[in-house]
C-alpha cells in the first residue's frame, strides 16, 4: 500500500469524459473521478455495465474515439531509464506517437476486454507473442521462441496452442493469450479489463495469481471487473463505479469484511451475490445522457431523501448522503 514517501504511479484528477451525439446531445460516461495508484498494489475497479469503468481504461491509453472530450489529469510516473520525460507522461495530453511508442505496452499492459478484437486474426498466437516479445524486451531472434513459450506459461496458455489463429481459440484462450502479451514487459501499470471473463474457475485462481504476483513485485494494478470474488482476492483496495462516477473507494478488507461498504449501492453489489443474499438492486441505472442534478443512485435506493436532489460530496472515501460514520471515528 502507498505510504506518504511512496510516489504513486498513477495519479488521476477530476477525469471526466464526454460524448459529443448527433444533435448536441452529450452522454457523460465518466465524472470528476480521481485516485492514486502505488506500485505495489491493486486497485479494483467495481460496478455494473455500463457505468464507465471501460471508458475510464480508453482514456487513460487515448483510444477514446474521435466524438469523446477529456477534462482533467492522469499523470503516469515512468521507471527510470525507460525513455519518459523526467517527470512522467501526461495520458490526457500526450499525442498519438507518445502513447503508442513509450505508453502501451512498455509503460502501461493492458489485458483489453474483447481480447479476440485486439489480436491479428492471420497471425498465430506464437508470432504475437514473439514480435511482442522482441519489440519490448530487445530478445534476440535465437531467443524469441523460448521467450515466447515462456511468456505464454506465464499466463496458463497451453503450448500445443500457440501455432493456432485467433479464430481457432476459445474466448478463455484468447483471453489467456492477451494475458500473457500484456505480462510481457512487466509494465509499471497493468490495466486488466474484465481478465477472468470466460475462464472456469481453476482458470480464474491462476489468472489472479498470476496478476496478483505481478503487484507484488512492485508494479500497480489495476483491475476493471464484474467478478467480486476475484475482486477479493486480489485487491488492495476497491472502488465503486456508478453512472459514471466513483460512489466509494475502500480498502479490500473492510468492504469485502466487517464493516462493509458503507453507500448504499455498493452494500447492493455484494448482497446480489449468490453467496449472501442474493438480493438483486431493484431498478435500473440512469442514461448517461440524462443524468439527475442530484445523487443518481437516489431512484433505486431505501434512503432516499430530499437532500439527495443534491450532489454529494466525497467524504471519507465515499459519496452518499446517508452514508454511516466510518467504524473508526
Amino acid at each position: 500500500m502507498m505510504g506518504e514517501a511512496t510516489p504513486a504511479v498513477l495519479s488521476v484528477r477530476g477525469l471526466s469524459v464526454r460524448f459529443l451525439m448527433p444533435g448536441g446531445r452529450e452522454v457523460a460516461a465518466v465524472n470528476d473521478v480521481s485516485f492514486d495508484l502505488a506500485p505495489g498494489e491493486c486497485l479494483a475497479l467495481v460496478g455494473e455495465s455500463g457505468c464507465g469503468k471501460s471508458v475510464l481504461t480508453s482514456a487513460l491509453l487515448g483510444l477514446l474515439p474521435a466524438n469523446a472530450r477529456t477534462r482533467g489529469t492522469a499523470h503516469l510516473r515512468g521507471p527510470a531509464g525507460d525513455g519518459s520525460p523526467a517527470d512522467g507522461v501526461e495520458l490526457l495530453r500526450a499525442d498519438d506517437e507518445v502513447l503508442a511508442r513509450r505508453v502501451r505496452g512498455r509503460l502501461v499492459g493492458l489485458v483489453p476486454q474483447s481480447p479476440a478484437a485486439h489480436l491479428t486474426p492471420v497471425r498465430t498466437v506464437r508470432s504475437h507473442l514473439e514480435e511482442t516479445v522482441r519489440e519490448l524486451t530487445g530478445t534476440p531472434r535465437a531467443g524469441l521462441r523460448k521467450a515466447a513459450e515462456a511468456a505464454a506459461a506465464r499466463a496458463a496458455f497451453p503450448a500445443d496452442h500457440l501455432d493456432r489463429y485467433p479464430h481457432q481459440l476459445s474466448g478463455g484462450l484468447a483471453q489467456r493469450a492477451a494475458t500473457a502479451l500484456a505480462l510481457v514487459a512487466d509494465a509499471p501499470l497493468l490495466i486488466a479489463d474484465e481478465p477472468t471473463t470466460g475462464l472456469d474457475r481453476d482458470l480464474v485462481d491462476r489468472t489472479v495469481a498470476e496478476l496478483r504476483r505481478h503487484a507484488d513485485a512492485g508494479h500497480a494494478l489495476l483491475v476493471i471487473t464484474h467478478d467480486l470474488a476475484a475482486a477479493e482476492r486480489i485487491a488492495d483496495r476497491v472502488a465503486v463505479m456508478y453512472a459514471g462516477r466513483v460512489v466509494e473507494v475502500a480498502s479490500a478488507r473492510r468492504f469485502f469484511g466487517t464493516p462493509g461498504p458503507r453507500h448504499p449501492y455498493a452494500r447492493g453489489l455484494l448482497e446480489a451475490l449468490p453467496e449472501r443474499s442474493f438480493t438483486p438492486i431493484p431498478g435500473l441505472p440512469p442514461e448517461l445522457d440524462a443524468l439527475p442534478a442530484g445523487c443518481a443512485f437516489a431512484a433505486r435506493c431505501h434512503l432516499a431523501t430530499e437532500r439527495c436532489a443534491t450532489q454529494p460530496a466525497v467524504s471519507d472515501g465515499v459519496a452518499c448522503h446517508h452514508a454511516p460514520e466510518p467504524a473508526d471515528a
